[in-house]
Parts: structure tokens; C-alpha cells; sequence
């Protein structure tokens, strides 16, 4: 950290060092990056709208929909609107406070995506798999329950290893966060003390939330996958794996650039990769979830008409 503050107060500043090798104007790079932001912005709005005031679309599929686009607009708000002032910015500082708080939000958030994702293949796996006991076992009150309890899955796990980076001693020189946000690597990169216990307990944390909901993704949509296979409509089984198979591609790339990142005992010792792989994470799959998830659906694409001719 610079020498012009300390931990307690919250005035000491990071660098953030940003994207490395970007070609084009920083004005350029800010315009691409804004206009994908306010895309995200705008798709997962129209969910949430469309869901809270459509009454053909209060289903538990469509609940945890509007779930999923709040936490991507809370996700990616989290880093980006900080990234994009950096861009436009010729000090790319961030406070010792914001950073933490950055730090907190992030993780909280994603781990709470993690455990909705897992919770909304296992709607899928009743829906087409139990219909008769669906409308029991999903009813509006366990909705209520499975979401809050995915939001407080990823509130209180991530607190300790929040607190626990806060604490930590941070060098005066080679304060530079190489990162476009305070990332757990590169903040533990930057300690000055032996953070090995910490990214053993960040390592457990991770293999637990990401993997234990992985499983059950995974699980669920291979039931599923059985079950359209026993289609007997080949139109209908088309129709089926369609939906899977896009559904899978954003479970794929989320899975999979989160377990590249987090699922390894050691963090701090490779951070230059980390941030293309981040882009992933923080920019594609929150764009292209409502498209893949919602605004694919006839349903959907009647009620967005709807309200649209209301509001015109």
C-alpha cells in the first residue's frame, strides 16, 4: 500500500492495474465495456419486470429467474461501474474500504449463484421428472424458504474470509492490485505475511459452495437428459435438449471459469491469467443469461409484449 494511510482508517489506496494488452483508446475500450453493461443491465431488468407483474409467470422456474437477474445486476455492478470510471480515469486507485467491500460483495454474490443454479436444476428435475408431486413439493412458501436460504448461503460463509484479508498486513511498496477489481489473488499476493492457511480455508470454502452445487447441477440435469430421452416425439425431444443444451453452455462456462479461478490450494502465486478468465464470469454469462434462460421463451417474449403495450 502507498505510504499515505493505513488499514484502520480506510484512506490507504490500490492500484488497480486493470486489462493488460487492450488495444484501442481508453474512451473505446469504456464505450465496448458500457454498452455490454447497460445491455446486462437492461435484460435482466425485463426479467425481474416482467416477472413481478405478469401473473402467468409466477411459477418457481420463473421466480428463481427473477433471482438469478437480480443477483447478476447486483454482480456485475459490484465491479464494473468502479472498472469503467478506471478506464476514463488517470489514477486507477481504489480505497482500502472499497476494495474490501468490493471483495465482500463479489463473493457473497457469487456464491449465492452458485447455490441458486444448483437450486433451479433441481426445479427443472421435478418439474419433468415428479410433475404429479411438483405443485407440493414446490409450492410458493418453499420458494420463498430455497431462495432466501441461497442468498444467506453465500452472506455468512463468505464473512470470515473477508474479515480475515482485512486483517492482513499489505506491503507499502508494489501496491498494485493486477486486476481489474479486488480479486482474492491478487489481494493475497500483495500481504506481506504467509497467506497459505488462508487460501487452504478460501480453497475449502470454494470446493464446497462450487462443487457441492455442481454435482447437483450436474446430477439433475442428467436425470433430466434421461427423461427426454424417453420422449417419444422426436420434435419433442428436439425441443427438450435444445433448451438443456443452451441452459448447459452458461452452466458450463460459469462452472468452469469459477473452478479455473477458486478451486485450487493456491491463489496468490498466479494472478496474471486470472483476469480474462474473470471476464467470463463478470461480463458473458450475466449478459447472456436472460436471453438463454428467459427471453428465448414464448411465454416470456408474450408477457414482455404485454407490458410493453401498457406502458405505450
Amino acid at each position: 500500500m502507498v505510504p499515505s494511510g493505513n488499514q484502520s482508517d480506510g484512506t490507504t489506496e490500490f492500484v488497480l492495474a486493470g486489462f493488460p494488452n487492450l488495444n484501442g483508446t481508453g474512451v473505446e475500450v469504456f464505450s465496448v465495456f458500457l454498452f455490454i453493461y447497460l445491455l446486462t443491465l437492461t435484460g435482466n431488468m425485463l426479467i425481474v419486470g416482467v416477472v413481478g407483474a405478469d401473473h402467468r409467470l409466477q411459477t418457481p422456474m420463473y421466480f428463481f429467474l427473477g433471482n438469478l437477474s437480480c443477483l447478476e445486476i447486483l454482480i456485475t455492478s459490484v465491479i464494473i461501474p468502479k472498472m469503467l470510471s478506471n478506464f476514463l480515469s488517470r489514477r486507477h486507485t481504489i480505497s482500502f474500504a472499497a476494495c474490501i467491500t468490493q471483495f465482500y460483495f463479489y463473493f457473497f454474490l457469487g456464491a449465492s449463484e452458485f447455490l441458486l443454479l444448483a437450486v433451479m436444476s433441481v426445479d427443472r428435475y421435478l418439474a419433468v421428472c415428479r410433475p404429479l408431486h411438483y405443485p407440493l413439493l414446490m409450492n410458493g412458501a418453499v420458494c420463498f424458504r430455497v431462495a432466501w436460504a441461497c442468498w444467506m448461503g453465500g452472506l455468512l460463509p463468505v464473512l470470515g474470509p473477508t474479515v480475515a484479508v482485512a486483517l492482513l498486513p499489505f506491503c507499502k511498496q508494489g501496491a498494485v492490485v493486477r486486476h481489474f477489481f479486488c480479486d482474492s489473488g491478487p489481494l493475497l499476493h500483495l500481504a506481506c505475511t504467509n497467506t497459505t492457511r488462508l487460501e487452504e480455508a478460501d480453497f475449502v470454502l470454494a470446493f464446497l459452495v462450487i462443487v457441492s452445487s455442481l454435482t447437483v447441477t450436474a446430477a439433475s440435469y442428467g436425470f433430466i437428459v434421461l427423461a427426454v430421452l424417453r420422449i417419444p416425439s422426436a420434435s419433442g425431444r428436439q425441443k427438450a435438449f435444445s433448451t438443456c443444451t443452451s441452459h448447459l453452455m452458461v452452466v458450463t462456462l460459469f462452472y468452469g471459469s469459477a473452478i479455473f479461478l477458486y478451486v485450487r490450494p493456491s491463489q496468490s502465486g498466479s494472478v496474471d491469467t486470472n483476469w480474462s478468465v474473470t471476464v467470463i464470469t463478470t461480463f458473458v454469462t450475466p449478459l447472456l443469461n436472460p436471453f438463454i434462460y428467459a427471453l428465448r421463451n414464448d411465454q416470456v417474449k408474450e408477457a414482455l409484449k404485454e407490458m410493453f403495450r401498457k406502458i405505450s
